[in-house]
């Protein structure tokens, strides 16, 4: 499951929560009343945002896909115009098709549509697995390659510019741009299905957050890359049945207990050859390498984190010593680890984040530039402190030793962009509230700024470090409709931890017990739901409200964004306290609000969320009605990396397995729920759900199931998210809607 900004697992893909303003956003006439088919029928309602937001290598265009059409933002000017037309663009890449599981990996993992060569001058088109050059001088494009894959393959250029690499085949290859023509060069060569050279397998890509697994040398004559053995962890079969002959995909999917991938890192010339393999204190089958790349033209560094997340190590390769590797920095805890991975190591200095002190803050480490390998990293200073959380670092400059980043500094439900100096003195570089997210400019003087609030769909900005922004990309699409902050609640947790919620309300329900509470929590570790920042679900909840229905929020502890304690809450715990923490806030809204009936209550929430809705249902008695879409129902199910970090093996809490597994309290099922997945699950496999209704035929409990074939867990597309969030509601109108005549969940 994935963090936030890294997008991570078991994310709810349509759950998020809203609030701070106190008055409607304002319409143009009467108020336009929603519907599912407005919401989800023709795309986004908000509009589509830009895509791919690039800075060109030297700084002098800031490009994105706007409507097709590739766009290039002057900085200094701050005016966009097309730099490549749509008809171009379409007459370049042709019509390539993608599966349904290419198309949304793409869009889960962020994989870029385009990027800039190193010139400035070029830029390199992916069109699912055809990659194209495009030169921006002639306004001409020339097909160089076939990844044959549609996602996962992975091309980027040499630092000089010379070389294209990608994957092909599980294959690491590279074509020579001084060649045109030429085949491309296996570099690394894979032996079989089994063995990755510098491919991301989907637990890497889904649990640690890993983008690339192979990286050029500062001098362009090398290549480090991740090997991954994959030949002992078991297969699950992603069945398609649309077929007259059903087609089955192989995924190798390491679950609780099993092995996982076998790691190590080698470096091949750019042109193949023998490849020299860095020697690693690591455990075959057992830990990870989440991070690894190049310190200078000849020393490689590696960051190893142990299969119980309770160890995370940096070490130097020297590759003139024969690739052994030496340990220089060592970060233990005794229940897990942040999941934030990421290090930045340049120029004798590493950058990295870790919750040692009880937050999630910035560390400055120093190492010896003529011989990294020689002795260990120095701790230098710990450049944030406080009571809040560093979200993401965007950039590390150590010319002018400046480090920018992401935190929740001042509103815990609020992200701003700041700037840190190597001497630890910070300073704000966005402005109002909400929550911002940059990306920064090559020599860090400029950034792009995403905003948005509770009730103000994202806004970009094109901002200076210096203060001044422009705005070159906003919507108006939701004028028309009127839509309604929340209330915002704050709840004191039994052991005096405050819990932030948000409650929607009918606008003008006030009789008593009047109004059905739906609670929608996500409820695991990881995202932050109750945030100052833009959701598209906020338009299904005030949808809900106009139906009559309040919507109530609430991140229980072990979800995010509040501090180590808050979030290993979830240690070895995996529903009891989430759902104490969640009906204590229920109870606090049906206190402070008189128009909530409490016997009308429901639940819905999708993956983790998902799982939620089934282990509030079969260990509360108070919930009329639920949904749960894509749920985890037996944690031996899920896979090794995200699992493990929480619930350790199987064999060491064989109990915590047995009883927050919700297929093990199905028969205690009550009221009535809807369960829904799609087919081509490859995160939360399909089989949860169909080994969760088996409980439920055997304890004869009826139940209501929404199959999505094909669909993966973000049950993607117009049709199908219309179809799905109008089950939703029919089940919510049918069950929860019409008034209790007898006790809860009957």
């Amino acid at each position: 499951m994935t963090p936030v900004s890294r997008t991570r697992a078991l994310l709810p893909i349509a759950i998020l929560a809203f609030g701070y303003l106190t008055s409607p956003l304002p319409a143009q006439g009467p108020a336009v009343p929603l519907t599912v088919e407005k919401i989800f029928a023709h795309g986004p309602l908000v509009g589509h945002l830009p895509e791919d937001i690039t800075w060109s290598p030297d700084g002098k265009h800031l490009s994105y896909l706007d409507g097709g059409e590739l766009v290039d933002l002057d900085p200094g000017s701050g005016k966009p115009h097309v730099m490549i037309s749509r008809s171009k663009i379409t007459s370049i890449e042709g019509a390539a098709v993608a599966s349904e599981q290419d198309r949304d990996h793409r869009i889960r993992y962020g994989m870029a549509a385009y990027q800039w060569a190193p010139d400035s001058r070029h830029l390199l088109f992916d069109s699912n697995g055809r990659l194209w050059m495009y030169d921006l001088h002639n306004g001409t494009g020339v097909e160089i390659a076939s990844t044959g894959q549609a996602s996962g393959n992975d091309p980027k250029f040499s630092p000089n510019g010379e070389n294209i690499s990608f994957i092909r085949n599980h294959s690491l290859a590279v074509v020579r741009l001084k060649d045109p023509g030429a085949p491309p060069t296996i570099a690394v060569p894979s032996p079989n299905e089994t063995i990755l050279n510098g491919e991301v397998d989907w637990v890497y890509e889904e649990e640690l957050d890993v983008r690339s697994n192979y990286f050029w040398s500062p001098d362009s004559k090398g290549i480090a890359f991740l090997q991954m053995n994959e030949s002992d962890v078991p297969v699950y079969p992603l069945t398609d049945w649309i077929p007259t002959h059903a087609n089955v995909v192989s995924q190798r999917y390491p679950q609780p207990g099993d092995p996982n991938p076998s790691v190590r890192i080698g470096v091949v010339g750019a042109q193949g050859g023998k490849v020299a393999w860095i020697k690693l204190p690591i455990k075959p089958g057992q830990d990870y390498i989440a991070r690894f790349g190049w310190a200078d033209r000849k020393t490689v560094w590696a960051e190893v984190v142990t299969r119980d997340h309770k160890h995370r190590t940096l070490h130097f390769a020297d590759l003139s010593n024969n690739g052994a590797a030496h340990q220089v920095l060592d970060l233990t805890d005794e229940k897990f680890l942040d999941e934030n991975y990421n290090v930045d190591v340049q120029q004798g200095t590493i950058v990295l984040t870790n919750w040692s002190d009880g937050h999630n803050h910035i560390y400055l480490y120093s190492y010896d530039r003529n011989d990294p390998s020689a002795t260990p990293a120095k701790l230098e200073k710990q450049l944030t402190t406080g009571d809040f959380e560093v979200a993401e670092v965007y950039s590390v400059d150590p010319g002018h030793k400046l480090v920018y980043y992401a935190s929740n500094e001042g509103n815990v439900q609020q992200q701003q962009v700041w700037q840190v100096s190597f001497t630890g003195e910070r300073k704000q570089l966005s402005s109002g509230p909400g929550n911002h997210q940059a990306n920064f400019s090559p020599n860090n003087g400029s950034f792009a700024d995403k905003y948005s609030s509770r009730l103000d769909p994202p806004t970009l900005q094109l901002c200076r470090t210096s203060g001044k922004c422009d705005t070159f990309w906003s919507t108006h699409a939701l004028d028309p409709y009127s839509l309604h902050a929340p209330e915002q609640l704050e709840v004191k947790a039994h052991d005096g931890t405050t819990l932030y919620a948000t409650l929607l309300l009918p606008a003008a329900a006030k009789d008593p017990a009047s109004v059905p509470l739906i609670v929608n929590p996500y409820g695991g570790p990881g995202p932050q739901e109750v945030a100052d920042k833009w959701a598209d679900a906020l338009l299904f909840d005030e949808l809900l409200a106009e139906h009559g229905f309040a919507v109530l929020h609430a991140d229980n502890r072990g979800t995010g964004m509040r501090g180590r304690a808050f979030a290993q809450a979830a240690y070895q715990n995996f529903g009891p306290i989430q759902l104490e923490d969640q009906l204590t806030v229920v109870d606090a809204a049906l206190a402070q609000y008189p128009q909530l009936d409490p016997k009308r209550l429901g639940w819905w929430g999708w993956s983790w969320g998902g799982t939620f809705t089934l282990y509030a249902l079969s260990h509360s008695d108070r919930f009329r009605a639920g949904v749960s879409v894509a749920p985890v129902t037996d944690w031996r199910n899920y896979d090794s990396v995200y699992t493990e970090r929480y619930m350790g093996l199987p064999t060491d809490f064989a109990s915590g397995y047995k009883d927050f597994s919700v297929v093990n309290s199905a028969a205690n099922l009550k009221g009535h729920l809807l369960i829904a997945q799609g087919t081509g699950d490859d995160n939360v496999h399909f089989e949860n759900t169909v080994q969760y209704i088996q409980k439920l035929i055997e304890a004869g409990i009826p139940y209501d199931l929404q199959i999505y074939p094909r669909k993966t867990h973000s049950i993607a597309g117009p049709d199908v998210r219309t179809h799905l969030y109008k089950r939703i509601l029919a089940h919510f109108e049918q069950y929860l809607m019409p008034p209790a005549t007898s006790g809860a969940g009957k």
